[in-house]
């Protein structure tokens, strides 16, 4: 993505996306679609999600040789600008195994639903005792790549050693995964390219923001609220190694919240709320308190959350730093948490953010 590209969202200009269906047969086939959206969440275990409308009713699939280029196909879904020189940019917003084609058979539209990657490793469930060992990056990649042959795993962390991790006959792979990726404080999920990444949630006090969302003349604020919820809201979060080996010894971390002008400061008026996390994979301090601070990071309620809407902007991840202005002129930081980017010329792009404070 260029810097033109960011400058690009603030000004009129006309919106560009390409959907390719990728069939098993090796095929590419470049999709006619008049709309639909990708849906991009933090919080779900399948990061982006799309739906994609077609106007062809061929591509319900009807024989058995429709069916076998279609089961285990995937669509490539892009959005971008024109500029005025007839030159044109795309950023890509994910890479989907096609999960459903439903529609009219004979006149259409075809409703085309796709998920991320990590619903692959999700579905390949344990058919027999797995064991899990080594180190956090060899781990993850194993059980990825277990599920996908010719995966691509990026990491962006400081590896570290766990424990043994055994997983049961029909447990979640991705889950799995996800466990072991804590005890180093990382998350893992797949990018918009379709390229696993480990790595650890960006911190919004040190982290430099990749986009202004402004309420200024050539901005591309167009309306916001803040929030505060104590549902589900921990200020705590111990974490524990439940490792079975007599020669390794229990280790355990409380992480707090630990800013006393936070409205969930640990022992403050908001009380005392731990969240619990254990498992095996955790052999050390270190790697308890890696994991603590990750969970209290997603589950602490911050001084101000919000959603937000702009112009849309397909290059956001989960993670970015937002400068926000809002009409009043008050200024904040935000992260993203969510967002859908629609498929059509219309309609808002809503950001859903997971910690904000205030933009001195």
């Amino acid at each position: 993505m260029s810097k033109r590209f960011l400058a690009r969202l603030a000004e009129s200009h006309t919106p560009v996306t390409k959907v390719e269906l990728w069939l098993t047969t090796g095929e590419v086939i470049d999709l006619p679609h008049t709309g639909g959206s990708v849906t991009v969440d933090r919080s779900q275990a399948i990061r982006r999600t799309c739906t994609v409308t077609c106007p062809d009713p061929s591509l319900i699939p009807r024989t058995p040789t429709d069916q076998l280029a279609t089961y285990g196909a995937r669509l490539r879904v892009s959005r971008g600008v024109e500029y005025g020189d007839g030159s044109q940019e795309l950023v890509p917003l994910g890479l989907f195994r096609l999960d459903d084609a439903d529609g009219d058979v004979s006149e259409g539209p075809v409703t085309l639903q796709g998920k991320g990657l990590e619903t692959v490793v999700q579905d390949d469930k344990f058919t027999t005792r797995y064991r899990a060992s080594g180190t956090v990056v060899t781990a993850v990649t194993s059980l990825i790549r277990r599920s996908i042959l010719d995966a691509d795993v990026v990491s962006e962390i400081d590896d570290i050693v766990i424990g043994p991790r055994d997983f049961d006959v029909e447990g979640d792979p991705w889950a799995g995964c996800q466990e072991i990726a804590a005890a180093a404080g990382a998350e893992v999920y797949a990018n918009a390219d379709g390229v696993f990444v480990i790595r650890v949630l960006p911190d919004l006090a040190t982290v430099d923001p990749v986009w202004a969302v402004e309420a200024t003349e050539g901005g591309v604020y167009i309306s916001g609220n803040r929030a505060m919820s104590s549902q589900g809201v921990h200020n705590g979060w111990l974490a524990r190694g439940e490792s079975t080996s007599d020669s390794v010894a229990p280790v355990s971390y409380l992480a707090t919240d630990s800013d006393p002008n936070s409205p969930t400061y640990w022992g403050g008026p908001y009380g005392r709320r731990p969240g619990f996390h254990s498992s095996s994979t955790l052999t050390t301090l270190a790697a308890c308190q890696n994991a603590a601070r990750l969970k209290l990071a997603a589950a602490r309620a911050p001084n101000a959350s919000g959603d937000i809407s702009s112009l849309p902007n397909p290059a956001l991840e989960p993670g970015d730093i937002l400068r926000v202005m809002h009409e009043d002129g008050s200024r904040e930081l935000h992260q993203v948490a969510s967002f859908s980017v629609p498929l059509d010329l219309g309609g808002d792009f809503p950001i859903s953010t997971i910690s904000a404070k205030e933009d001195a």
